[in-house]
């Protein structure tokens, strides 16, 4: 027996055809690729997958963190395979990608945390033969400004660092983790790269407040981040903490409009949302209003 709720009906979907789901697994299989997607039990996975695209989960599947929203696999990470930026490389290339996501699990057994691996990957991205879009979503590197400054030189379009949760909730949540920490990242890569999109994420329903998260989207903005994902917590499994309560579509709403009032370029609000989700098309906006800064962008 567990205490998981039962989905509201905002959150009940059709099951996706499967599209292009098959040449993507193949891909993955192939390269001996691990997603996010899957590791993280993410609930919108086949139809990312349907749609031909995933988000890639570099260094290994064992993270060396154990946050308690998260259902990738805490224990003791492998060494890292140094030809998996250009197996990154090939299947985005084979799967015809023009934009792709690359997120990694934490490793804090590393000295630079796996930022010269990121920035590798990076690297072989920008060197397909076709031009693609590189999204970073990076650990914190323990506050390392040389990792940071190392992903950052190796040219990716949006760095993405996710918040998760307001900063009561911490200790619970994320209890290896630390807010400021999190916030600095955001700030130390508007700060040094200025061409860079910088992003973050943040979860609801895990007991926080509407006061809370207003602060949180006020902080982050006011760190240099320009982009920001908002969207309901999910528990994955029985052994990952449960879902305090269901945010309606409406608070979603509220959210949006918050967010767009505080200054965010682009605010993506909803029950479904994750921090990669559409993610080409969000940066297609934001670029847009950059190079076409009107009323109504």
């Amino acid at each position: 027996m567990t205490n998981r709720k039962r989905l509201p009906y905002w959150l009940k979907r059709p099951i996706a055809k499967a599209g292009k789901l098959s040449a993507v697994q193949g891909q993955l299989d192939t390269h001996c690729l691990h997603t996010v997607c899957k590791e993280a039990r993410c609930p919108n996975r086949t139809e990312c997958f349907a749609r031909g695209t995933a988000t890639f989960l570099i260094m290994g599947n064992a993270c060396s963190r154990d946050c308690r929203f998260c259902s990738v696999v805490h224990a003791r990470p492998g060494q890292l395979d140094p030809r998996e930026p250009e197996h990154v490389r090939d299947a985005a290339v084979k799967l015809g990608l023009s934009y792709v996501v690359v997120t990694s699990v934490t490793r804090d057994d590393l000295p630079d945390g796996g930022a010269g691996h990121f920035a590798a990957t990076v690297r072989a991205l920008k060197d397909a033969p076709s031009s693609i879009g590189v999204e970073v979503l990076i650990p914190d590197f323990r506050g390392s400004r040389q990792a940071l400054q190392t992903v950052l030189e190796s040219g990716p379009d949006v760095l993405n660092h996710n918040v998760e949760t307001v900063p009561r909730r911490y200790p619970r949540i994320r209890p290896q983790a630390d807010y400021r920490r999190s916030l600095e990242v955001l700030c130390r890569a508007a700060e040094y790269e200025p061409r860079v999109v910088v992003k973050s994420g943040l979860m609801v329903g895990l007991g926080e407040t509407e006061d809370e998260v207003e602060a949180v989207l006020r902080d982050m903005h006011a760190s240099g981040c320009s982009v920001v994902t908002i969207g309901q917590y999910l528990q994955p499994s029985s052994g990952q903490v449960p879902v305090a309560r269901f945010v309606t579509p409406e608070e979603f709403v509220r959210y949006e409009e918050l967010g767009r009032a505080i200054g965010f370029a682009r605010v993506v609000s909803g029950p479904r949302v994750r921090s990669s989700y559409k993610a080409e098309k969000v940066f297609q906006t934001v670029m847009a209003q950059r190079t076409c800064p009107c009323p109504g962008n």
